[in-house]
């Protein structure tokens, strides 16, 4: 999934390094006797090379560090294999190329497993569940009750095709999530339509709900599960940040990470992995 508000597009990084990484110096510090967990190699050694839009609470980029659900994610897993991170900003629509092409070892801020994406880049089993949200002055839940009303919502979610079918001209697609906000709040737009987390962060004085499901948004039937999008060549870090995340799962620091940055402990009981199509 995911887009919504962006920030300026990055620069290319360095050419692929060959060696696993215990070291370095981007903005956070490893110890010199630190045994990273697993063995894989990264675009530059010792460092986690991060490329991350601003969608809170998910990810946010605060000076050099990255800070949200998935900004506390990956921090725990770059502790775990003695990487420092390097946080490498882009617009949304060019952080998945910056994986696909190697130039990021790992994307943060939301985004889901689908069967498109997983052809292009690999995708990490499953971190939590996102939800389908309504968001409005009325609380309305039901995706029916959106006819007839002015609605936004921001490209690139699961649910944009079919509420585009639903809607028809009713519905406009905002490129960041800053800018449907601003129209909701200033009333040009009844309705937005976010992910539940992001509506919740960004929206204090209206009511945002959980969609009701409905057969004719196939989004709104099953919350999406969230992963970390990875190179498919390097196939040794996808299965060093599977085996991190199971450890989170399974120690429950990854509940506790959802409740720090104001989200539901229940949204890490993600089920078995699954692929929207």
């Amino acid at each position: 999934m995911s887009l919504r508000t962006s920030l300026a597009c990055a620069a290319a990084v360095a050419l692929a390094s060959t060696l696993a990484a215990c070291g370095g110096s981007s903005g956070t510090s490893v110890a010199a006797d630190c045994t990273p967990a697993h063995e894989f190699s990264t675009i530059e050694e010792g460092t986690l090379t991060v490329a991350l839009y601003d969608l809170p609470p998910f990810a946010k980029l605060d000076g050099k560090a990255i800070t949200g659900v998935d900004g506390d994610l990956i921090k725990a897993i770059a502790e775990k294999e003695c990487l420092t991170i390097t946080a490498k900003p882009a617009a949304t629509a060019a952080v998945i190329p910056m994986v696909q092409s190697g130039r990021a070892d790992v994307a943060v801020a939301d985004w889901y497993r689908t069967a498109e994406r997983a052809e292009i880049v690999a995708l990490s089993d499953p971190l939590y569940t996102d939800q389908m949200a309504l968001i409005s002055e009325d609380g309305i839940s039901d995706i029916a009750a959106l006819k007839g009303k002015k609605v936004g919502t921001v490209d690139g979610y699961l649910w944009v095709a079919d509420m585009k079918k639903f809607l028809g001209g009713d519905l406009k697609v905002y490129s960041t999530t800053l800018n449907m906000n601003q129209d909701l709040k200033a009333g040009r737009i009844e309705v937005g339509i976010d992910s539940f987390g992001s509506g919740k962060f960004n929206n204090k004085d209206l009511q945002v709900k959980v969609a009701e499901s409905n057969p004719e948004v196939a989004a709104s039937q099953e919350g999406a599960q969230a992963s970390f999008p990875l190179p498919l060549d390097n196939k040794e870090l996808l299965a060093a940040i599977n085996a991190d995340i199971a450890e989170l799962h399974s120690n429950g620091e990854l509940a506790k990470i959802l409740v720090a940055n104001g989200l539901d402990a229940s949204a890490a009981d993600t089920g078995a992995p699954r692929l929207i199509k």
